[in-house]
């Protein structure tokens, strides 16, 4: 498949994708999962890399949040400095601006880093490392909380991305990290989160294991809504003060009774898999055997990783609406489906509308209920096939 966020300028671009193996292989040492194909970043977060966070309400909201309460767990003031790692459009660390406490952030895509400069925070376009980090230690930078969002898993070179933060963090810092829960991926058949950007695929067992070798501790973790279901860790450096909360090792035995060190899990997430493609493709047919027109909403990541599960085209799916500006104009990788404004959505009246970013899909069947004027209905496709009208 090509790059999930690879998005094609026209049509005739898409005659020169390039696409990489899709494979995710597992450690049964670590339980690490990774996809074997490596592709390059830059091949990934380039100028053609358009997602962005802040076109959500209900990430907007969770960032608030988060926000408020690490302020107020650590203490954080105008004396503090807050790093981000993958600052995206500046969505959260325009919050911290806004409290007076000073941030900046790295983020490799000017796309969305030109973004987050126009909102006045200082961004280094840069991919974070080990070498970077130690660049700003040598010069002074030293921060009390790095945030570490849905970077984790985007990472190729992992120990050397950890290794940065350890070097980054003051003694007495705090960095948070936020990654899709691997175990609800198996449990629940979450394939469509699989794709080229997520290099690997983590539970709180393997990120211990990674954390520990680069000289952090994780010492809190809570189980969080985003992105169907996440883990946020909380670490420090080895030897720091604070305690490490029971809920850690609660976590590593949740994991463990889930059957996550068992080979045998894997081999039926992949017959799981089989079956959802299946079920989708079919789909597709029976609508255009009825004469039905079907549309899809949210031009994001794991729709193009189901989308192009099943190669399915812009026959099957005639349109996609998303509400990022950005990604107006432009095909999907692979399936090359056009992206349009939700203003087409409502003039084109389809039959079925796919929810493809289904984490939030009740923010967007809200948002977009006057389907149902013209007797319109919604489709999610991931764990299962599920219609509604």
């Amino acid at each position: 498949m090509p790059p999930s966020n690879s998005y094609l300028s026209s049509l005739e671009a898409g005659q020169h994708e390039i696409s990489y193996p899709l494979k995710v292989v597992i450690c049964n040492q670590c339980w690490l999962a990774q996809t074997e194909e490596v592709v390059p970043p830059e091949h990934i977060f380039s100028s053609n890399y358009f997602y962005a966070s802040s076109t959500s309400s209900t990430w907007l909201t969770h960032v608030e949040n988060f926000t408020n309460e690490i302020i107020r767990r650590l203490e954080l003031s105008s004396k503090s400095l807050v790093i981000e790692i993958a600052a995206n459009d500046g969505y959260l660390l325009q919050q911290f601006k806004s409290h007076g406490i000073p941030c900046k952030g790295v983020e490799p895509s000017a796309s969305v880093a030109n973004i987050a400069k126009g909102k006045g925070i200082e961004i280094i376009q840069d991919f974070f490392s080990l070498s970077l980090a130690e660049n700003l230690r040598d010069n002074g930078t030293q921060a009390d909380l790095i945030v570490a969002n849905n970077v984790l898993a985007h990472v190729p070179g992992i120990n050397d991305f950890v290794a940065g933060i350890s070097t980054l963090l003051s003694s007495t810092g705090v960095a948070t990290f936020e990654f899709p829960e691997f175990r609800l991926l198996l449990e629940n058949c979450l394939f469509d989160t699989i794709y080229h950007e997520h290099y690997s695929y983590l539970s709180l067992t393997s990120a211990i294991n990674i954390f520990e070798s680069q000289g952090l501790e994780v010492f809190d973790v809570e189980r969080i809504g985003t992105h169907g279901g996440s883990l946020r860790l909380y670490a420090q450096k080895q030897g720091a003060s604070r305690d490490v909360s029971p809920r850690v090792s609660e976590q590593v035995l949740v994991e463990q009774a889930a059957g996550m060190h068992e080979p045998g899990n894997y081999v039926r997430l992949r017959e799981r898999v089989a079956t959802i493609c299946h079920d989708f493709a079919k789909f597709l047919r029976d609508a255009v055997t009825k004469g039905k027109s079907v549309a899809g909403y949210g031009a994001a990541a794991k729709g193009n990783t189901l989308l192009n599960s099943i190669k399915a085209t812009n026959r099957d799916v005639g349109f996609i609406a998303d509400r990022n500006p950005l990604k107006q104009g432009l095909f999907l990788p692979g399936s090359h489906i056009p992206v349009v404004s939700e203003e087409f959505l409502r003039d084109a009246e389809p039959d079925y509308v796919i929810i493809f970013p289904w984490n939030i899909k009740n923010e967007l069947i809200s948002q977009l209920s006057y389907i149902r004027d013209w007797g319109g209905s919604f489709v999610t496709a991931v764990p299962s096939l599920l219609i509604v009208d």
